[in-house]
């Protein structure tokens, strides 16, 4: 074979590597662009939509203008005794009306999750309106705070402040308080379940029993499970103690003790 003949079989073995390496180097950028927007959504949704939703929240609690957080006990169990009449109320406590959606209603407080918690409350547990951008939602058509029921909410426990983030942490026997403009509801701790999304009947009238009339005034919470899934939910439940008329001193739960 020639040199020539050679050299012309030989001529488009270069142009197909060319193309070949250009092909691999797009295909290379491409990757590159996805895994930069990926790490950019990812610092996004787990870092930035924690800083707004901290900074919303807090915005809306001090908004409501119901005054600053007492000083919290660092048991969050203990219930100290207060100076003078005991403020305590065990009576049927005065219940809201259900309002309109989105609209904020209560605060929670939770002692064992530190002296700075305490998150608003809205009408709605859809994502977008109110778990997203208010808080923590009350499931529409379940008790109101004190009323006799199951008042039932849900948070997120990662991203978008996470009002959540530390439900594994409670413990039977601790307290969770509810505040309205006019009133503190005090619920304590009553038990804790995992269950399946699809589970509702823990937000029942009568958590898990479906149909039965509710006796008791209680509280439930109910967040995603595990950590950074949706697979199960968390769940707390919690029975109404006592109430006070938020006129009087705060409840002993979170002044500590005397």
């Amino acid at each position: 074979m020639s040199r020539e003949h050679e050299s012309r079989h030989s001529l488009p073995r270069p142009a197909r590597s060319r193309a070949g390496f250009a092909v691999v180097g797009v295909v290379g950028e491409l990757f590159l662009t996805v895994g930069v927007f990926l790490v950019a959504f990812l610092v996004w949704q787990m870092w930035w939509t924690d800083v707004q939703g901290n900074a919303a929240q807090a915005t809306i609690v001090k908004n409501l203008g119901w005054g600053s957080i007492p000083a919290v006990t660092a048991d969050p169990s203990a219930a100290a005794s207060s100076p003078g009449p005991d403020p305590r109320q065990f009576t049927a406590p005065p219940v809201l009306a259900e309002p309109a959606h989105a609209t904020t209603f209560a605060t929670l407080l939770v002692p064992r999750w530190g002296t700075d918690y305490q998150r608003p409350v809205s009408e709605g547990v859809d994502a977008a309106v109110v778990l997203d951008r208010l808080g923590i939602g009350h499931y529409p058509g379940t008790a109101m705070p004190g009323a006799l029921g199951n008042f039932a909410v849900a948070g997120h426990r990662t991203t978008y402040g996470k009002p959540f983030n530390r439900i594994a942490e409670i413990q039977v026997g601790d307290a969770l308080v509810v505040r309205t403009q006019a009133t503190w509801y005090v619920y304590h701790v009553t038990s804790t379940e995992i269950v399946k999304p699809q589970d509702v009947a823990v937000i029942a009238p009568v958590p898990d029993q479906v149909g039965a009339a509710p006796t008791d005034r209680m509280i439930t919470l109910t967040s995603c499970n595990p950590m950074y899934s949706a697979a199960q939910r968390y769940v707390v439940h919690g029975k109404l103690a006592y109430w006070e008329p938020t006129s009087g001193p705060a409840p002993a739960e979170l002044k500590g003790p005397a």
